[in-house]
Formats: structure tokens, C-alpha cells, sequence
């Protein structure tokens, strides 16, 4: 039985793969596990890894390292792909309001973290540990373990102890928090909903259908490509009926008159303006007098179509009317100087023959889209992890700053991931493929760190380290508390967004299932999702930051 020995307690190549799987396998199951429909998920993972460690099943460090790194590194390049797309959009109209606050979150917590550190007399680095579990913000781990590990040249096993003492109170802290302040300011969850959908911004840019007829004695004997050029609005004209009855779709050279009637497909903002300008609103049945058109959405799936405009299409050469643009469940409205991106869905309107002809020119293939791109993966990773190390002199900063191997492929993902396309690069993957890389990813990483503090994890606790627990869950409440405060207060949000904001905030996917359990809706997801990326950038960068400066 030397070999099982060897197998479970040894150092071979063989133990630490088969040491990783079993940490992640009983952490995924473990994960599973719920207390009145909370569940810690893929942490369960750090804490089995540490388990197995505690009970002498430990893993050579330099592997350790290495698995470590590339799963972190995994991790926050495939949340950057997920959130390039939306991070400079976040910063629009409301969204500004709610990533200042959610910064105002992040900056308050180091605030806390640090007089702690002044009170208690704790090493910065175990602060940040603490930090970073009292916030549930894994790559914020990652970035913190990198920047002491280029300052001191050492790993310090304290700042995955404090992360994994810190977390758990901190899911629970963080919806509590939610929870008092709805109490608090006396919610009436009724009335708030109806407050929410009156002031629904949400649709702001989604397309809408709208028919209208010709009244404004300006537009008689127009084209439409003329008329679009009188109006700066964001608004398609799909089909037209004229006088005599007939119904025909529209193109640049198409002549209105005064009393045709016209399908208009535009984003809801612009509703009242291009109605006042057009004419009037009719209510028409498009689909019973156009039986000879029909309407397909049709995948972008072609490499060489990535980054190009409709414009750039020429599809109206087919005879066909493209109205919308549906990115990531969202309908755009079709201008033409949209640039497309594969795995949009274009919808066609057209006669049967001309949309097969367009179909042809656009792909349409759903096996395509499930091939992943490998390339700008890899090479994100290369340029990334290049950033990372690129050293950054400030005055006043002893060492250099760096990236990291978690900051660095962050912003490059970020950036390749919004401007790709630009640029002719294709950075579509499934949402499948991505869950699949950032789930490998994050449970490589969450093992590791587990089997490397798991040594002196309960040592750790027993010699004070349960004091740890308290100072993490000031962490947790007081940032969230005042801005609450602030948010509900001051800038009068919605309670729904309110919530979604603080699970953002703290970038905790379980307080967001329970602030969207609780209002019905998706109000809260908006708010999680307009200053996450925004957050998670803030917090790896303020994670290294801390142990650099202090």
C-alpha cells in the first residue's frame, strides 16, 4: 500500500494533479449545500483545499504557484471578456450616478481596512486578506497575494487565512445589510415597484416599433434618405403603405407623401421627437398587410463581417430591410453606422428569396459560433500578462506598481474585448465557453490558495486569528451602510437598483440572487451589472495598492 501512500501524501506530479481534483470536486459538491437559500459556491473549494492541507495532503509549492497564477489569471481575463463590452457604456446618463457611489464603496472600505490596521497593529498584507473576504472579491485575493510577492520576494500565507475567515460572515453580511435597510427606510416593495416601472430607463436605447402617418407638409416628396439627415436620432424606416393601399419596403431613394403611413422601428427616448416630426401615431397590423415580407433574425457568424457597419454591408442591395440588432439579448436599432459583431442576431425583413440570399452573406451558422476562438485568448493572456509586469513609478511609492498577473490581462480583456471588433479581431465566445473558462479558472486558484494556508489555517484561528472575523465584518457593513445611506437619501434610487448596487459593489453573485429573489424582477441585475466592472477593476487595482503604498 506504499503506492496509495505515495498516491495521497507524496510529491509526485501524480499527487498534486490528483490533490487539485479532489479539493475541487469536494468543494463543487460542498457548494451545492444551502442555509435558508444561502450558499458560499465555489469557496467551498478554498476551504476544502485548506482541510486537506490541515491533514498533511499538501502540494510541492513551486506547482502550487504555478497552477495558482495561470488559474487567476484564467479567471479575471474571462470576466473582463464577459465585461468589455459594457464597462465604458456603464459610465452613461444614470450609470454615473451609481459607479461613483459603488466607488465610494470601495474607497470607504480601504479607508476601513486602514484604521484597522492602525488600531489592531496587523501586517497591511493579512489586512488586505481580511479586506478582500469581507468584500467576497476573489481576484482582489490574487492581485494582494502578487504585490507582496514582488515587494518581499516571500509568500505570506496570512492573507488567504484572513480571506477565508472574513468571507463566509461577509455573504450573509451583505444581504443582512440589504435587508436593514429596507427596513430602515420602510419600503413599500409595492410601491416601489410601481415607482420603478413609471421611471424605467432600462429601454432607454432598446428598439421599439412604432407606425406613424405622414402629416408634416415638409416631408411631402422627400426622399428618406434626405429626410434622415434632418433629424439626428437614431431611427429606421422599415416598410411603407401609400395612398393607393399598397405596402413596399423602403430604401434611401423611397419618396414620402403627406398621409403615407410608415413602420418606424427607434429607441424609446427618441419616440415623442421623430413623432412630433413625422406626423402622427396609427395603430396598424404590419403582418396581416405584408404577408409577402417576412421577418428572420439571422446570426452574424462570418469572421470577415466582425468590426464592419451596416453601412458597410450594403445589404438594401438584396431588397431587404434591416431593423434591429439584438447584442447579448438587447435590440439595437439598425443605423448604419452600427458595427457588427459575430453573434449578433440581425433581423431581416424581406421576401423569402431575398433573406436567404442575405443569410448567405451573413453566416447563419450556430455550429461557427460554438467553435471557440482560441487566438485572441492566448494572446490576450501574452499582452496581458506584459502590462502586468510593466513597472509604474509614482512619487512617493517606494516600489514600482504593476498590474499583475490579475490587473494586467484584466484591462487587456476589458479593452480587446470592446474595441476587438474595431479592429477585425473576433473576441466572441459562448457564454458557455466563457462560464467554462472562469470556472476552471477560479477553482485552480481557490484550491491552490487553499492547499497552500492550510498548514497553519487553525493556528492561525487559535492564536487570534478569530478576531479576524469581526474586523472583516466591519469591513463589510460600514461601507455599505453609508452609502446606502447616501444612495436612498441623497440621489433618491430606486430600492431595487439600490440593492443591486450594494451586491455590486461588493461584487457577490449570492446577494444579487437574493435582491432578485426579493423584488421579481431584473431591476437589481441592471444595477449589479452597470458598476461591476467598474468595481472589480477598483478593487484588484486598491488590493495591491494597500501593500504597496503601506
Amino acid at each position: 500500500m506504499s503506492w496509495f501512500k505515495e498516491l495521497f501524501f507524496g510529491q509526485s506530479t501524480a499527487h498534486s494533479i490528483l490533490m487539485l481534483c479532489v479539493v475541487v470536486a469536494v468543494g463543487i459538491v460542498l457548494g451545492k449545500i444551502k442555509i435558508r437559500g444561502i450558499s458560499l459556491g465555489v469557496t467551498w473549494i478554498l476551504f476544502a483545499g485548506i482541510a486537506c492541507a490541515h491533514f498533511g495532503m499538501q502540494v510541492d509549492r513551486e506547482i502550487l504557484h504555478i497552477f495558482q497564477e495561470f488559474g487567476l489569471i484564467l479567471f479575471v481575463f474571462s470576466i473582463g471578456l464577459q465585461v468589455g463590452p459594457g464597462f465604458f457604456s456603464s459610465f452613461k446618463k444614470g450609470g454615473i450616478t451609481l459607479n461613483m457611489l459603488a466607488v465610494g464603496i470601495v474607497l470607504l472600505g480601504v479607508v476601513t481596512t486602514y484604521v484597522l490596521h492602525l488600531v489592531t497593529g496587523i501586517p497591511i498584507p493579512t489586512m488586505v486578506g481580511i479586506m478582500s473576504g469581507a468584500v467576497t472579491n476573489t481576484p482582489g485575493l490574487g492581485a494582494a497575494q502578487q504585490a507582496n510577492m514582488d515587494v518581499t520576494g516571500v509568500a505570506d500565507p496570512t492573507i488567504a487565512t484572513g480571506y477565508a475567515v472574513a468571507y463566509p460572515l461577509a455573504v450573509v453580511g451583505i444581504i443582512l445589510t440589504i435587508v436593514v435597510l429596507r427596513y430602515v427606510f420602510r419600503v413599500d416593495m409595492k410601491a416601489e415597484e410601481a415607482r420603478a416601472q413609471a421611471s424605467d430607463a432600462s429601454q432607454e436605447s432598446s428598439a421599439r416599433q412604432l407606425s406613424l402617418r405622414v402629416t408634416n407638409p415638409a416631408l411631402n416628396g422627400k426622399k428618406v434618405g434626405v429626410i434622415h439627415d434632418m433629424i439626428h436620432r437614431n431611427y429606421v424606416i422599415s416598410r411603407i403603405r401609400t395612398s393607393d393601399g399598397s405596402v413596399h419596403m423602403v430604401n434611401a431613394e423611397t419618396i414620402l407623401h403627406t398621409g403615407d403611413e410608415i413602420l418606424v422601428i427607434t429607441s424609446q427616448s427618441a419616440v415623442p421627437t421623430i413623432t412630433t416630426f413625422i406626423g402622427e401615431q396609427v395603430d396598424l397590423e404590419w403582418t396581416q398587410m405584408t404577408t409577402q415580407f417576412i421577418s428572420r433574425r439571422i446570426l452574424i457568424t462570418k469572421p470577415e463581417l466582425n468590426g464592419k457597419s451596416l453601412s458597410q454591408l450594403r445589404l438594401r442591395s438584396f431588397g431587404v430591410s434591416i431593423t434591429r440588432v439584438n447584442r447579448s439579448g438587447i435590440d439595437l436599432v439598425a443605423n448604419p453606422g452600427l458595427r457588427l459583431q459575430i453573434g449578433d442576431k440581425v433581423t431581416v425583413v424581406g421576401t423569402d428569396q431575398a433573406i436567404a440570399e442575405v443569410e448567405k452573406k451573413l453566416g447563419n451558422s450556430l455550429k461557427r459560433l460554438d467553435h471557440p476562438n482560441l487566438f485572441p485568448i492566448f494572446i490576450g493572456i501574452v499582452l496581458g500578462v506584459i502590462l502586468g509586469s510593466i513597472p509604474f513609478v509614482f512619487p512617493g511609492i517606494p516600489q514600482p506598481v504593476k498590474l499583475g498577473l490579475a490587473g494586467g490581462p484584466l484591462v487587456v480583456a476589458i479593452l480587446i474585448s470592446r474595441f476587438g471588433p474595431k479592429y477585425k479581431l473576433v473576441t466572441y465566445t459562448t457564454m458557455s465557453a466563457n462560464l467554462m473558462l472562469r470556472e476552471v479558472g477560479i477553482a485552480l486558484f481557490l484550491a491552490c490558495v487553499g492547499l497552500g494556508a492550510g498548514g497553519t489555517f487553525v493556528q492561525t484561528i487559535v492564536e487570534g486569528g478569530y478576531k479576524w472575523i469581526g474586523y472583516g465584518a466591519l469591513i463589510t457593513v460600514i461601507p455599505i451602510l453609508v452609502m446606502g445611506f447616501v444612495g436612498r437619501k441623497l440621489c433618491r434610487l430606486n430600492y431595487f437598483t439600490l440593492s443591486g448596487l450594494l451586491a455590486g459593489s461588493m461584487t457577490d453573485p449570492p446577494a444579487l440572487a437574493y435582491a432578485n429573489d426579493m423584488a421579481g424582477n431584473d431591476i437589481p441585475a441592471v444595477g449589479y451589472a452597470t458598476v461591476y466592472p467598474l468595481t472589480m477593476f477598483m478593487r484588484v487595482l486598491c488590493a495591491q495598492l494597500l501593500i504597496l503604498v503601506f
